[in-house]
């Protein structure tokens, strides 16, 4: 189920904004929500580090849209893969300033989402979507995809 983007949020006037929502992504930004591939790597220095799939995730979850995933290069080797989304024809890429300068994201593809509890993630996924619904004041016990 996603949320009506133009509703208004619970306890607020405002409707639900992207900048609201990159706002609420940005400040839930957590080593707990990184993917484990990522670990190594994180830091409080960029946040974004291995939140591109939940983030992905928790945006389809608001507005639907696309969800967009590539390979990641690293010095010219295979090094991942970055989800993002694209909702009306335009990319949304909240995580895109994880990457380094020696890192490149190849041509995306449209991936089905996966269902329930069966993606790689899900314990960081309900945490951070968790987190992300609290700071935008939207109800977090809105079933997940």
């Amino acid at each position: 189920m996603s949320v009506d983007p133009t509703a208004e949020r619970q306890g607020g006037s405002a409707p639900l904004t992207l900048a609201a929502v990159e706002a609420a992504v940005r400040s839930s930004f957590a080593e707990a929500f990184c993917a484990e591939d990522d670990l190594p790597v994180w830091s409080p220095a960029n946040p974004s580090r291995g939140h591109c799939a939940v983030t992905a995730l928790v945006v389809h979850d608001l507005f639907g849209g696309d969800l967009l995933v590539a390979r990641v290069h690293q010095g010219g080797e295979p090094a991942g893969y970055h989800w993002w989304n694209r909702l009306a024809g335009v990319d949304i890429d909240l995580t895109r300033d994880q990457f380094g300068p020696d890192e490149t994201v190849g041509e995306p593809e449209v991936v089905v989402r996966p269902v329930g509890r069966t993606h790689r993630y899900v314990e960081q996924y309900e945490g951070f979507r968790t987190r992300v619904f609290a700071a935008l004041g939207a109800a977090a016990e809105a079933p997940s995809r």
